[in-house]
């Protein structure tokens, strides 16, 4: 355009207008040789929070919500420790920085072949039983010192999955009751959608919604309720492993 403006009118000038743009560039939470066979965004809320897909079209990439969640994540006492440190830390400054609307991300790889989730699987109480009991500790690989040098909180942790099964004679469960049934898995998460601030839309938005659901269930509530309510189903989501074997 600017070559055509100076052929055409050589005594003009052509002003262009720069628009100021800032980039956030964000790390990839499941950059892993390890494939991500489940991924939960993990709000704490109950409103729409469940995928829109049917149970035959859900596959490793979709993006499972907070009633889709069908596990607790039990860790060694340290990464609990750890966990609960970090989340508390970061619900905290993002509480101060009036932002609302984040999630936890998880990533889960379950280290055996024979549990990869197809069709129906872990879908209802017919998955009881049929499973393997898988072991909670560490495998052989994972005391080699390069693995060890990895695992990272959020990143490349050998823990172990609890399958939970949902009521369905009752008001949504966010956390479904414990089976009993482990499975042993590498997980991968991290909080983000880190960007939105309890501005005057979602002001709107939680007065609008109000009027129809409980106000607790939906997404947009202000921070210090928003980070309350976050840490409260994460902490319930992830657990202290107190079993000592």
């Amino acid at each position: 355009i600017y070559l055509i403006s100076l052929s055409c009118m050589p005594d003009h000038l052509f002003a262009v207008t720069i628009t100021q743009v800032r980039f956030v560039i964000m790390g990839n939470l499941f950059c892993s040789d390890h494939f991500i066979h489940r991924r939960f965004d993990l709000k704490g809320s109950s409103l729409g929070r469940t995928t829109d897909k049917p149970q035959t079209e859900i596959d490793e990439y979709t993006i499972l919500k907070d009633l889709d969640l069908n596990f607790i994540f039990r860790l060694q006492k340290h990464w609990y420790q750890e966990f609960q440190r970090q989340v508390d830390k970061d619900c905290d400054f993002l509480e101060q920085e009036n932002i609302m609307d984040y999630s936890l991300l998880v990533g889960v790889h379950f280290r055996d072949k024979r549990v990869i989730m197809t069709e129906g699987s872990f879908d209802s109480d017919s998955s009881r039983g049929s499973s393997p009991h898988l072991s909670p500790h560490l495998s052989r690989g994972d005391t080699d010192p390069n693995r060890l040098s990895k695992i990272k909180l959020g990143s490349n942790m050998p823990t172990k999955a609890e399958l939970t099964i949902r009521k369905s004679d009752c008001e949504p469960q966010l956390i479904g009751e414990p089976t009993g049934e482990l499975y042993d898995v590498i997980l991968y998460f991290g909080i983000i959608d880190i960007l939105q601030d309890y501005d005057i839309s979602k002001k709107l938005e939680h007065a609008y919604k109000s009027f129809q659901y409980d106000p607790t269930s939906i997404s947009a509530v202000d921070p210090k309720q928003y980070s309350r309510r976050f840490k409260d189903f994460v902490y319930k989501a992830f657990q202290e492993d107190k079993v000592d074997i």
